[in-house]
């Protein structure tokens, strides 16, 4: 397992390097988003109209932040449970999506479509919300205001601590970190 520092967006050879298990440290921007977002994002691909933000070699960080206290971007800001996305995700990925970030495991055609469209799913710990927060640097709604903290933000990130939960390469830290423990 490898310790990385990478800017954002991500490109196809920081992809093709990773591995699960590898940490990786982010800097740059990426989208937010969570299931109400994701369900507008592939009604609107559904009726052949354009989305409202470019996906394409983004990452999401599927989370509802927290309002910002004074002087800080956001408030908590902790990963939400993936497989919500699970159903709009091969669709998003198909488009160009590169990295996605949450909690928990994922159904098994989100994990061909990150295999099949050389993406990566990112971990990021639940319990650390606040400290993740001190990771977002900026932060504005880009679409869906009313959807309030769910709405699709632009987050500023600087060291934004995240693990390789499932690489491009069909690695599986879910499978293979239990495995590799049992060995030792």
């Amino acid at each position: 397992m490898a310790e990385y520092r990478l800017s954002l967006p991500l490109t196809d050879e920081d992809v093709s390097m990773l591995r699960a298990g590898d940490t990786v440290l982010l800097t740059g921007e990426m989208l937010t988003g969570r299931d109400a977002a994701h369900k507008r994002l592939v009604a609107l691909l559904d009726e052949g109209k354009e989305l409202p933000v470019d996906i394409r070699g983004q990452t999401i960080y599927y989370v509802g932040p927290a309002p910002a206290s004074p002087g800080h971007a956001v408030g908590s800001a902790g990963p939400t449970t993936s497989y919500r996305m699970d159903a709009y995700t091969p669709r998003l990925l198909q488009l160009g999506l590169k990295g996605m970030i949450g909690k928990g495991m994922r159904n098994e055609q989100v994990r061909q479509a990150i295999r099949q469209y050389g993406a990566v799913y990112f971990g990021a710990v639940g319990g650390a919300a606040a400290l993740i927060a001190r990771s977002i640097k900026e932060s504005r709604v880009l679409a869906y205001e009313d959807l309030g903290t769910e709405a699709i933000h632009l987050f500023r990130v600087e060291d934004f601590p995240v693990i390789v939960l499932m690489d491009a390469h069909g690695g599986n830290l879910y499978e293979d970190g239990p495995c590799k423990f049992r060995e030792e």
